[in-house]
């Protein structure tokens, strides 16, 4: 069983920035750095979507919205995933994930999210 947990969301002005963590656990042991890895969010009202994602070479994808102001990163050793986001606007307001991404149907349990509100 593979555990994810976020944290790092909160309540920051259009502007400001947000540095997100997702720390996985459970039986992943030396396999998590053949994941790739993404960072979805979840705005009320509307589907999750996936904003950045990172191959298990460090390959780095954004969606057009985030390109230019979010950074996706990793850390194998300590099994984390981590999300820099800048320039934050009112439309980047959701709850984050962190998941795999090498497809739907790999798929980890989702985690709780962490909130993200940018508003003056």
């Amino acid at each position: 069983q593979v555990q994810l947990v976020e944290s790092g969301g909160g309540l920051v002005q259009p502007g400001g920035s947000l540095r997100l963590s997702c720390a996985a656990s459970g039986n992943i042991f030396s396999i998590f750095n053949l994941y790739a890895m993404g960072w979805y969010r979840q705005a009320p009202g509307k589907q999750r979507e996936l904003v950045a994602g990172i191959t298990a070479g460090f390959t780095t994808t954004y969606a057009d919205s985030v390109k230019g102001r979010f950074t996706i990163s990793r850390d194998n050793a300590k099994k984390m995933v981590y999300l820099e986001m800048r320039t934050l606007k009112p439309e980047d307001t959701a709850v984050y994930y962190c998941n795999r991404n090498d497809g739907p149907t790999l798929l980890l349990s989702w985690g709780q999210g962490t909130p993200v509100t940018v508003s003056s």
